[in-house]
């Protein structure tokens, strides 16, 4: 469950369940602030699964399973992936090396935590390396938006504000000690994350929330629509099952480094230069599910993977997984057709309804986000 709940109900938030942990969804009217954080600053609960692990082989053995260099100096963290011996997305996660502590912090998806804290532990061998499932002990909250930057210089003590992607500092909130990380840019807006303790969460949402400069609360209905028009897949609906080759996930790869579980499958593909499919975005006349069908002319060429009436645009936004001709325009349409690309449609409540491809982000905002797609012919 999030660490403050009761401070979420008194301000009439509504939950939901993201794998094994309780979220806040909204604390109604989601699409307001959705244009609070666009316009100023909003703040929420991240529902991360979070390990540690220590000793002094920690790095070399999480280097050895993701598919990012783990960084080797403190204050550094990475976007990394675990795949399959077939090169798919078992899960996504961001290392932090807080060698200050002697550890590294896991931050992963709601439920994965656990499964990949007991693989782990199964292949430990003779390493020195403890892994301990520490989701409980952390309140973890990020602050986003075009004036994200001005909310944390406002109540951070005893530091600046990290100002490189996935680096992070260490200061006060109050008489609470906080470590705050710079984001990616998921939301397509400046953004940080603030780590506590999970016994000082509620006075460190307090003042994020009503300190310096006020936050507006917001939900995981409200994170769902700024990332799809930032452009940003996401492990639930996107990634998961899926290889990275083809989601675009470029900043969660290290060519470089030395051989990882599904290596293999992700090289060849870049050698190649050609994923199967790749992602997509579209305008579409109606909301449609996830799993809905992208047909160009009569034929089935992909699916979407989410979709949400956009409060920024004002119409209906998806994202989609689509053949990898038709998302580069290489099908094989008449030269008359050429220049404007297939025309593509959407199941929408078993009718098929008009899709017209736009290019990510939907939204420009006071960020880019490091997982919108990008593709290695591009």
């Amino acid at each position: 469950m999030t660490v403050i709940e009761s401070v979420h109900a008194d301000h009439g938030a509504t939950f939901e369940e993201r794998g094994d942990r309780r979220v806040v969804a909204h604390y109604g009217r989601p699409d307001r602030t959705h244009v609070a954080v666009r316009n100023v600053v909003g703040v929420t609960e991240r529902g991360y699964g979070v390990l540690t692990v220590e000793g002094e082989d920690r790095v070399d053995f999480v280097d050895n399973a993701v598919s990012n260099r783990v960084p080797a100096d403190d204050g550094e963290g990475c976007y990394a992936l675990l795949l399959d011996p077939q090169g798919s997305v078992e899960t996504d996660m961001y290392i932090y090396n807080a060698a200050e502590g002697d550890r590294l912090l896991l931050f992963l998806p709601p439920g994965e935590h656990e499964r990949v804290a007991e693989d782990w532990r199964g292949k430990t061998f003779i390493q020195d390396v403890t892994i301990t499932d520490a989701t409980d002990d952390f309140g973890v909250f990020g602050v986003y938006g075009p004036q994200a930057t001005e909310k944390i210089a406002s109540v951070l003590n005893k530091s600046g504000t990290p100002d490189r992607p996935l680096s992070f500092v260490r200061g006060t909130m109050g008489d609470a000690g906080v470590t705050v990380i710079r984001d990616d840019g998921l939301a397509g807006e400046e953004g940080f994350e603030v780590v506590c303790a999970a016994s000082e969460a509620a006075d460190v949402f307090d003042t994020l929330e009503n300190r310096g400069n006020a936050a507006a609360p917001f939900g995981y209905r409200t994170w769902e629509t700024l990332t799809l028009e930032a452009g940003t897949p996401l492990f639930e609906s996107e990634l998961s099952g899926r290889r990275p080759n083809d989601c675009g996930v470029r900043n969660a790869l290290d060519f470089e480094k030395g051989c990882y579980v599904g290596q293999e499958v992700v090289s060849r593909i870049e050698n190649r230069g050609r994923p199967s499919n790749r992602i997509v975005g579209l305008a579409v006349e109606a909301v449609p599910e996830p799993g809905a069908a992208v047909f160009a002319d009569d034929a089935a060429v992909g699916e979407v993977t989410r979709a949400a009436e956009s409060p920024s645009r004002d119409e209906p936004l998806a994202l989609a997984f689509v053949d990898d001709d038709v998302a580069t325009g290489e099908s094989t349409e008449s030269d008359a057709d050429a220049d404007e690309g297939t025309e593509l449609t959407v199941r929408v409540d078993g009718e098929e309804r008009s899709a017209t491809r736009h290019p990510l982000p939907f939204v420009e905002g006071s960020d880019d986000s490091a997982r919108r797609p990008r593709y290695a012919d591009e």
